[in-house]
């Protein structure tokens, strides 16, 4: 996995024109079972073929409301309550075909999980407006810590000596300053078990594009905005956070 520069933003559009094209895709499957079945006489293939397109034709209508529904919120920066179950089925359910389909475009798998998650932060965005958080906890990566750290901070993060030779520094003084509680996961059953214990009302979650697409996809239906880190000596050690994307994301959830 490449390094992530500070600055360097990949658009929401890449995501969404792979979600469009997973649509028609899908859609393409369809037409060529309906003409394989057409060429066929038996009288169960063709009551295969009816039920066949009865139940595409309805699973096409839901996935397009749901993508329009979600274009539209992404455009227009407004919520559309009746349909938030819908639109994350359809990230949720697509997400596989587009990434398979961007992987055959040539699109770099780690460029459609940024997309992704620059999506699912700007629904987040639009569905907390109005909306004030108390309980938020910023969930940061091991890998934050300095590779050379002899202190274990992954179940108490108050072990930190505040050296300043990483940026767990930063994130405590944070985290006291904006009231969120910072805890440091190895991965995402750490993760989980955090989200658990302490029960947040949203969470500020650093990691990788990989960690933060499952992350966002296992915790169903509490807000999550994703930071992706800065990796200049690779994945896995000694990476780096934007502390000004993080102070804004509390802010988002606090007002």
């Amino acid at each position: 996995m490449s390094s992530r520069k500070a600055g360097q933003v990949v658009k929401k559009r890449v995501f969404i024109g792979l979600l469009l094209a997973s649509l028609f895709l899908l859609t393409a499957v369809v037409f060529f079972a309906w003409w394989f079945f057409t060429q066929q006489t038996l009288y169960l293939n063709r009551l295969f073929l009816v039920i066949l397109m009865a139940l595409a034709f309805i699973l096409f209508v839901l996935l397009a409301i749901g993508l329009l529904a979600l274009i539209w919120s992404l455009w227009s920066l407004k919520e559309v309550p009746p349909l938030e179950n819908m639109m994350r089925g359809v990230t949720k359910l697509l997400f596989p075909v587009a990434l398979w389909l961007g992987k055959w475009l040539g699109v770099a798998e780690e460029k459609i999980k940024n997309s992704y998650i620059q999506v699912s932060n700007q629904l987040v965005k639009t569905q907390i407006k109005t909306k004030a958080y108390q309980r938020i906890m910023i969930l940061a990566p091991h890998c934050l810590q300095w590779v050379q750290c002899p202190h274990k901070i992954t179940i108490r993060v108050e072990n930190c000596k505040r050296c300043g030779q990483c940026v767990i520094m930063d994130l405590l003084a944070l985290a006291e300053e904006t009231g969120t509680c910072l805890k440091v996961v190895t991965g995402g059953t750490l993760a989980r078990k955090m989200i658990k214990e302490y029960r947040p009302d949203a969470v500020v979650a650093i990691a990788c594009e990989r960690d933060l697409v499952s992350g966002m996809q296992d915790v169903d239906g509490l807000p999550i905005i994703g930071i992706v880190n800065e990796r200049p000596e690779g994945p896995c050690a000694n990476t780096k956070v934007d502390l000004r994307k993080v102070r804004e994301a509390i802010g988002e959830l606090q007002t």
